[in-house]
């Protein structure tokens, strides 16, 4: 049934918390902690479609940025001073314009352990945000969204779906060349993969396109010229107020006014979107459900990201291990803990269903 199906929101809210809680900290224990949750409910709760496989090109994005920022590291320095020499490159003179940038010298431990965790930080975010392309589908992430934003998601959908349906082709392409003898690796593969690949995302822009002509899409209600402006003025001011309020949170002056410009910021944007969604035609069949698994799914996920701020608060040095001097990152008990409960989703979402063929006559005898 459609019903035993959880909220695609819910995973989106989950993975977001695991992100967040994913830049409070820098300790390569608790990140590490963070990408093993995501994995093992990735693995449990993932469903058997294309759009569902591309946690793992989320995790080589994740390995090529932590690669990225340990060669930026190494090549153009940091401003981390170090004792600990490991090898002493070429350096190349620079104009003095350019001062606070080098090319070369001397690469030390600290330099390459502090890039280490700023880019373990970020391949961690873009895993949870991974995760959530894994889990949720975007089709009915869509069909959950307001009226409001339907063209916006609609845009966004697609993005997010182009990805995983183009490593599903390049994966059949290639399982088809190995299976006629011929060469899937290297420049010369890519090349005979690679015209096929766009053929195939062409003929889906256009049968895209055509589907969403049919269904209707872009035509709009009639509303007052009143009603518009009022919704334009809600919305611009209610997005303002989001980002001076966030703005005064993350610094230490704006800690009074911050919480109050956030909180009407952001019911000025739900009346602006509450308002917009009039000019929508549309209809929706069987809407998902907010269940109470959807609330405990998306609560775990804001219990790590809560909680992990608020270990960075009260102990910032077990959060962010220091560099200098060099000393070896523990894992905080307590933090870690808190870290598991985002494990929560493993245990009480559906288990995945694999899709059932139109004819049963085609299934494989057991």
């Amino acid at each position: 049934m459609a019903g035993a199906q959880l909220h695609p929101g819910a995973w989106w809210l989950w993975s977001l918390s695991l992100g967040t809680a994913a830049t409070r900290t820098t300790n390569p224990l608790l990140l590490t902690l963070l990408i093993a949750t995501s994995a093992y409910v990735v693995a449990t709760c993932r469903p058997d479609a294309p759009w569902a496989r591309s946690y793992t090109a989320f995790v080589k994005l994740g390995l090529a940025v932590l690669l990225i920022r340990l060669v930026f590291a190494v090549a153009l320095g940091s401003p981390v001073p170090g004792t600990h020499v490991i090898v002493t490159l070429p350096e190349l003179p620079l104009p003095h314009w350019a001062q606070g940038i080098r090319l070369g010298g001397k690469v030390t431990a600290e330099t390459l352990l502090f890039a280490l965790y700023d880019g373990l930080r970020l391949a961690t975010l873009l895993i949870c945000v991974g995760a959530a392309n894994s889990l949720a589908n975007p089709t009915r992430l869509l069909k959950s969204l307001p009226g409001a934003l339907y063209e916006m998601g609609v845009a966004v959908v697609v993005a997010l779906t182009y990805a995983p349906h183009l490593i599903a082709d390049v994966q059949r392409l290639r399982a088809a060349r190995r299976l006629r003898g011929r060469p899937d690796k290297g420049i010369r593969g890519l090349l005979h993969v690679g015209l096929p690949v766009l053929e195939g995302a062409l003929e889906r822009s256009v049968a895209l396109a055509a589907a969403m002509d049919a269904r209707g899409y872009g035509r709009t209600a009639d509303v007052p010229p009143r009603v518009r402006r009022t919704t334009a003025a809600l919305t611009l001011g209610g997005l303002l107020g989001v980002c001076a309020g966030t703005y005064g949170l993350l610094t230490a002056e704006g800690g009074t006014y911050g919480l109050p410009v956030l909180l009407c910021g952001v019911v000025a944007a739900l009346a602006g979107l509450r308002l917009g969604g009039r000019r929508s035609l549309r209809t929706r069949y069987r809407p998902d459900r907010w269940d109470a698994r959807a609330w405990l799914v998306a609560g775990s996920g804001a219990a790590v990201a809560a909680l992990l701020a608020l270990a960075a608060a009260r102990d910032p040095a077990a959060l962010h291990p220091g560099v200098v001097p060099l000393v070896a990152p523990a894992l905080p008990l307590w933090p870690a803990a808190a870290v598991l409960l985002g494990l929560l989703p493993a245990f009480i979402s559906p288990a995945p269903r694999n899709p059932t063929p139109l004819n049963p006559a085609l299934k494989e005898p057991s």
